[in-house]
């Protein structure tokens, strides 16, 4: 009886290993399934027309600018991606960036606006992020090393973001 059970276990075992590589190869991230609510929208469209800056509604509810739409391979919410980048905060606070060598983004670790933006420019495009709560850390406090609060819940980010090269 051990050894039936034994048996079985291995094979539930086995077909969990190979169902979980089928899913890391394919992606199903959909950034329209992800809303960000009308009070946060709203909010990030007073911060784009106080600073008179025109940019596109995503279906998300956060707004991005193209500069560049760059060539090539194209991203998905699930790619690998070298991107130099700046994140701030709408009243100019610089809480993030790498700005001289490009890093590797696994977007599948990142906040749900990124996931969402970074498809929708090639290698060499630079886009701007304009982030609702929803789709960034929501009430959540972002703290740096020291326990310094860098972004306040429930805040808009701001990302001016290269894409550099997909893997």
């Amino acid at each position: 009886m051990s050894r039936k059970l034994l048996a079985f276990v291995a094979v539930v075992l086995m077909f969990t290993q190979i169902s979980c590589l089928k899913g890391s190869a394919e992606c199903d991230f959909n950034p329209c399934r992800y809303v960000a609510p009308a009070t946060e929208v709203q909010q990030v469209e007073a911060y784009l027309a106080a600073n008179a800056i025109t940019a596109t509604k995503h279906c998300s509810g956060m707004y991005y600018r193209v500069s560049s739409a760059g060539s090539g391979k194209e991203p998905d919410g699930c790619s690998y991606v070298f991107v130099k980048y700046t994140g701030r905060t709408t009243g100019g606070f610089v809480f993030d960036q790498q700005t001289i060598s490009p890093a590797l983004i696994d977007l599948t670790r990142v906040v749900t606006g990124w996931r969402a933006g970074i498809p929708l420019i090639k290698p060499g495009g630079i886009i701007s992020l304009y982030i609702p709560p929803y789709l960034a850390y929501g009430a959540q406090e972002i703290k740096d090393s020291n326990g310094n609060v860098i972004v306040p819940g429930n805040s808009i980010l701001v990302f001016d973001i290269e894409l550099t090269s997909v893997q």
